[in-house]
């Protein structure tokens, strides 16, 4: 398999959030070929500011492999991580985390500013950003022109 294979595993996660009312955003973790950790945002559903996509990716992950730190692992995430996804991201280890639609507003991996290449920090993952990046960010073009009730014209 390759990124694009596994950025649309992540968007099938995306969709499983939208189909809960949720913001369309999904990841999931790879290790050696294999997925061995899913997610997507559930803050919503679960009171829970922290359950974006990429958080409850990194806990599945590491409840299977059995450890907190994930090195060796690579994050496939639909929409570029914030800042509190982004110290996750460090704080478990990933060693390269590939996104699709870049967020202007929040994102940390060069939209608004770059985390992962800050030199003070400890951890310094590889990054890809751009995957499938169009069918990512339609889907949450889609799901917030809904929201407001209009339709999005393609």
């Amino acid at each position: 398999m390759n990124d694009e294979d596994y950025m649309r595993a992540a968007l099938e996660q995306a969709r499983e959030a939208g189909s809960c009312d949720e913001v369309p955003v999904g990841a999931v973790v790879v290790l050696d070929g294999e997925i061995v950790g899913r997610g997507f945002n559930q803050p919503i559903g679960r009171h829970d500011p922290t359950a974006h996509a990429e958080v409850m990716a990194l806990r599945d992950a590491a409840a299977r492999l059995g450890n907190y730190r994930l090195p060796g692992c690579e994050l496939y995430v639909t929409l570029e991580p914030c800042a509190m996804c982004c110290g996750a991201i460090m704080h478990s280890r990933i060693a390269r985390v590939v996104f699709g639609a870049r967020d202007p507003k929040t994102g940390v991996a060069g939209s608004v500013i770059d985390l992962f290449a800050e030199p003070r920090l400890n951890h310094h993952a590889t990054i890809a950003g751009g995957v499938l990046a169009e069918e990512c960010g339609g889907l949450l073009s889609s799901f917030f022109a809904a929201r407001r009730g209009r339709t999005l014209v393609a």
